[in-house]
């Protein structure tokens, strides 16, 4: 008698799995890139206000009797001492943005990147806004609002 049932895997066999993991692929892949891309613009943000949180924190605490404040640079935010920002101070804290999120717009009122906060009252001395975005992706963006009372938001 013989054997009707072959043993092993038919090359159309192969070519209907390749083609279903291909399918899969195609619309699983967008997806994953789209939740990664808003993790990123999420994390970008709450670096933000941490940092902005932070840097009036030290300034209500008069840490080494200095005010503290933010630096902003398309793909980083720097803690700086003192009024104004020196970038070669040894004692600025930078915190990298994580690409492909970057800091596409700074509106500070008077203008500038960077705002310090008041030792006494622990507001800012510029309120404005700045927008993080994804790169090659217009609707990823989130706005982050510095208020006169230093408070910050984002929407």
């Amino acid at each position: 008698m013989k054997n009707f049932y072959k043993k092993g895997i038919t090359i159309l066999e192969i070519i209907i799995v390749i083609a279903v993991v291909g399918i899969l692929a195609r619309v699983v892949y967008p997806q994953l890139v789209k939740i990664k891309q808003t993790q990123v613009l999420k994390n970008a943000s709450e670096d933000i206000i941490s940092a902005s949180n932070k840097a009036k924190s030290e300034t209500l605490a008069s840490l080494d009797s200095y005010n503290y404040g933010i630096h902003f640079q398309v793909d980083k935010i720097i803690i700086f001492r003192g009024t104004s920002y020196v970038s070669n101070d040894a004692n600025n804290e930078i915190i990298d943005i994580i690409s492909p999120a970057s800091i596409s717009t700074i509106s500070l009122s008077g203008g500038g990147t960077d705002f310090y906060f008041n030792r006494q009252s622990g507001t800012p001395n510029k309120n404005g806004s700045v927008v993080v975005s994804i790169a090659g992706d217009s609707n990823l963006t989130k706005t982050i609002t510095i208020s006169a009372t230093g408070s910050l938001s984002v929407n």
